[in-house]
């Protein structure tokens, strides 16, 4: 099986494992069908209002596992290539193992295509696709820590630390030579796309924002 075979089967697992619905199954442990209370979001801030903050941190990095461990495997295999010999189809298909976990989350094809907003995951694909995404990954996280921390807006934070990948990622790139523009630029246009992605996921949030409606950080909601 060639490299780019066992990308695309990774890609195809990735879709299944992202589809997992680890927040609806950590709230029907729980006794919680999160799907009917409070924002109705499988995701880790919803479990988390809900079930309480330990609850929404496992969530969270159950849902980062989802990307972060088969983006690890693709990129054992890439790095198996020397730079000089990784074209835009490798660094296209590296990146298509954690994009597909990535949309098996906000897709899951076990809860009919309606899943949650993919920030946990899109950071674990972050993380693992070492070290292009993972450098800029970490002065993005550092900055939706700053912003939750400061505003107390998890949807605030998100947005922003999204919207700031992609610069972040240019700034690095060109300043460290890598061929942003040449052989990496589906890396490029990916992390444009996830970060537009991430914002359209959060219209209701951003609505919320302007009125004044959005639950802060820590805020608990009756799941009676």
């Amino acid at each position: 099986m060639t490299l780019t075979h066992q990308l695309i089967a990774l890609a195809v697992l990735a879709y299944f494992l992202g589809s997992v619905p680890f927040g609806l199954l950590v709230g029907k442990l729980k006794g919680v069908d999160v799907r009917e209370h409070g924002s109705r979001n499988i995701g880790a801030t919803n479990v988390g209002r809900l079930l309480g903050m330990k609850f929404f941190y496992l969530v969270t990095l159950l849902d980062a596992l989802k990307s972060l461990v088969p983006v690890v495997l693709a990129s054992a295999l890439v790095h198996r290539l020397p730079e000089s010999e990784r074209t835009a189809l490798i660094h296209g298909l590296w990146l298509l193992t954690g994009i597909a976990a990535v949309l098996g989350h906000i897709f899951p094809v076990f809860l009919g295509f309606k899943g949650g907003k993919g920030v946990a995951t899109g950071a674990g694909l972050v993380l693992g696709l070492f070290p292009y995404f993972t450098l800029p990954g970490v002065l993005t996280i550092l900055l939706f820590i700053l912003v939750v921390w400061v505003w107390r807006y998890i949807s605030l934070g998100s947005i922003t630390a999204a919207a700031a990948f992609p610069l972040l990622y240019l700034g690095i790139g060109l300043s460290l030579g890598w061929a942003v523009f040449g052989t990496q630029w589906p890396l490029l246009l990916a992390a444009t796309l996830i970060a537009l992605m991430v914002v359209l996921r959060h219209r209701g949030n951003i609505q919320r924002l302007r009125t004044g409606t959005e639950r802060k950080f820590g805020q608990r909601e009756s799941a009676s």
